[in-house]
């Protein structure tokens, strides 16, 4: 039997020669991806390019081309019959280069050995324009995560500036946004049929630059973009339409005027089916990376080479995530037996040990859940079916999950099958319609923990403060301490050993310092020394990035206050910390500045070390019937 790791001939190819092989003369179609090329459905350009191989279409794909040198990576398989496609890669390449501090990471989890430096900043851009001067009569077409969110103008933190949509900064004649299968295929036959890229203007999920003008009484016309680079609250409003139309089932066309010219975005699908989601998933991927990295690891592939995605979409509505901009709100699953499959060969992987790492998706736990009045659901323009309140028409039984996990238990080969993806603990500790599935909802939630939890479960609060959870759109924190309670008593019960890991944002649209510094008197009082812990990046397509760049809520029109500078963030960020001695004095002064002096006790009860003169430690210790802020002087213990 061939072992497909070695087997140059069960990938899609990458080379000349890998192509001669195969008897090609020329490709239908030649994808560049900023990514390595990892032959599994977790990864973007693999999907694409099996989804139209099984279509009858000859894909080649050229992973990480060198745009540096002679240009030699694209033009080593010539032009393709039909188009090009261009893709940055599974993440978006300004968050995979830098930090929230905007400096310069020194790792890509997606390029072997974790080597930084294999793709460019905008790797769309820079790769369009190159085919573009190379190939300029051949169709270059747009696609992923970096193109979906920037299909507007949008805010770049960093560049510190508005921009248009990728459609202007770049040649590429097309893009196609959010989960693109069934689109790029449909785009496929047309232009094999003989239609012109410019001629296709009606094609869902895609977005063109046209001197057309709107026709519908229906369409959406934005601010131009110079508008909005000229009045930030205008640029607000524009997202609020796109978040709007972006979660609608049947939404309308967006104009947006721009040098000119007008941009066009035709609206998205609405969710694939359980058939369509399982032909794209049942595809002959191997599952490995290309045979050409051998000997090389791949980062992003290891985290998920034993895992399986059950579904797509997210109808949580996080103010900072941009899941539903790009996979939608409304949820698509596949079904039981596909899911089997994917653990069967999972299964037999040369080197699987009986874990699966991952039964899981863009929030674990909204496996085939939709609505109980799907006619509610296409007139539905609410940005998240849990926030403010869980939405009565939502149907979140976790009857179906759990079967799928008694399903992969029941497996021989399976020894143990964990969930790290998120999960969203709310979502099962709502009451059902009808309390019809409170009973299964409890038992996933026992389930889930006493089985699937590989030591730690990691959750995500966010934060402590009721109001900047609102902002957020996430539920208040006294039901994250009711589920901490329901894991400690399960851990009781099952004689477990689990650590609860909660993630934490600092420096978010709507946080202060204090709200920081409550965070920290909270969180200590939970016995928690954080460790999942980041500081709010802003990224285009969501509502926390529109409120950093305009200084005001999208829906309400109203002020939001919203950290900036890298001091502020830092004087959060420290709270996270409030145990490490180094942090110990500035938090100090921040909070007798703030006059908390109930915080100091809180976080120290037992004294606050300073500086003195000679550079040891002082201690500060509250004497009986003192105030909280008045300290007394001790000598530091001898060690």
């Amino acid at each position: 039997m061939t072992d497909p790791r070695f087997d140059k001939s069960l990938y899609l190819p990458t080379t000349r020669d890998e192509m001669d092989r195969l008897g090609w003369e020329q490709a239908d179609i030649i994808l560049f991806s900023g990514d390595a090329y990892v032959d599994h459905p977790s990864f973007g350009a693999a999907v694409i390019g099996r989804v139209l191989q099984a279509h009858g279409y000859k894909v080649a794909i050229v992973p990480q081309p060198n745009w540096r040198d002679d240009l030699r990576d694209f033009r080593k398989l010539g032009r393709p019959r039909l188009f090009f496609g261009v893709s940055p890669g599974a993440m978006d390449s300004m968050v995979n280069h830098y930090t929230a501090n905007r400096r310069m990471r020194h790792d890509d989890a997606y390029t072997p050995d974790g080597r930084h430096g294999a793709r460019p900043d905008y790797p769309s851009i820079v790769y369009s324009k190159i085919l573009k001067e190379l190939y300029p009569d051949v169709p270059v077409i747009g696609g992923g995560i970096e193109v979906s969110l920037r299909r507007v103008s949008h805010y770049d933190y960093w560049q510190d500036k508005l921009r248009p949509s990728i459609l202007v900064d770049s040649p590429m004649d097309m893009l196609i946004y959010g989960m693109g299968e069934r689109t790029v295929v449909e785009l496929a036959r047309r232009i094999e049929a003989g239609e012109k890229v410019a001629d296709i203007k009606d094609l869902p999920q895609t977005a063109f630059i046209t001197t057309d003008l709107p026709d519908r009484e229906d369409d959406i016309i934005l601010n131009s973009y110079e508008d909005c680079c000229r009045d930030r609250k205008l640029q607000a409003r524009n997202f609020r339409d796109v978040e709007i139309e972006s979660n609608r089932m049947h939404g309308h066309r967006i104009w947006q005027p721009t040098a000119g010219k007008m941009v066009c975005i035709n609206p998205m699908l609405p969710p694939m089916t359980s058939q369509e989601i399982d032909a794209s998933f049942d595809l002959p991927y191997t599952r490995y990376p290309h045979p050409r990295y051998k000997g090389k690891r791949i980062p992003a592939y290891e985290m998920i080479r034993h895992s399986v995605n059950m579904h797509r979409g997210c109808f949580g509505g996080c103010a900072f995530c941009t899941i539903s901009a790009h996979q939608g709100k409304f949820i698509a699953s596949r079904s039981k037996e596909s899911i089997l499959r994917e653990v069967r060969k999972v299964t037999e992987m040369d080197d699987f040990k009986g874990y699966i790492s991952d039964l899981g998706g863009p929030s674990a736990n909204m496996y085939a859940m939709s609505g109980l009045d799907k006619s509610k659901c296409e007139r539905c323009t609410r940005p998240s079916c849990l926030h403010p309140a869980p939405c009565p028409n939502l149907n979140n039984d976790h009857a179906p999950l759990l079967d799928i996990y008694r399903a992969v238990d029941a497996m021989p080969e399976v020894k143990r099958a964990f969930v790290g993806s998120g999960v969203r603990y709310d979502l099962a500790m709502a009451p059902t319609p009808g309390h019809k599935a409170d009973d299964a909802n409890r038992d996933y939630l026992h389930q889930l923990i006493a089985r699937h939890v590989s030591g730690r479960l990691k959750v995500a609060p966010e934060h402590t403060s009721d109001a900047v959870l609102d902002v957020m759109r996430k539920p208040s924190f006294e039901l994250f301490k009711r589920f901490k309670r329901i894991f400690d008593r399960v851990n009781q019960q099952e004689g477990l050993r689990q650590q609860l890991i909660p993630y934490f944002i600092s420096s978010h649209p709507g946080c202060r310092e204090e709200d920081m510094a409550e965070l920290a008197a909270i969180t200590k009082d939970l016995d928690f020394h954080l460790e999942q812990v980041q500081d709010f990046t802003p990224t285009p397509m969501t509502v926390s990035t529109e409120i950093y760049w305009s200084g005001v809520h999208p829906y309400t029109g109203k002020p939001l206050f919203t950290p900036h500078t890298e001091a502020d963030k830092l004087a959060q960020r420290r709270f996270f910390f409030w145990y490490k001695p180094e942090a110990r004095q500035e938090i100090v002064n921040s909070l007798r500045r703030m006059h908390r002096p109930d915080l100091i006790q809180a976080l120290y009860p037992g004294g606050v070390p300073r500086p003195t003169r000679n550079g040891s430690p002082g201690y500060y210790r509250q004497k009986p019937g003192q105030p909280a802020d008045y300290r007394t002087k001790r000598k530091p213990k001898k060690h």
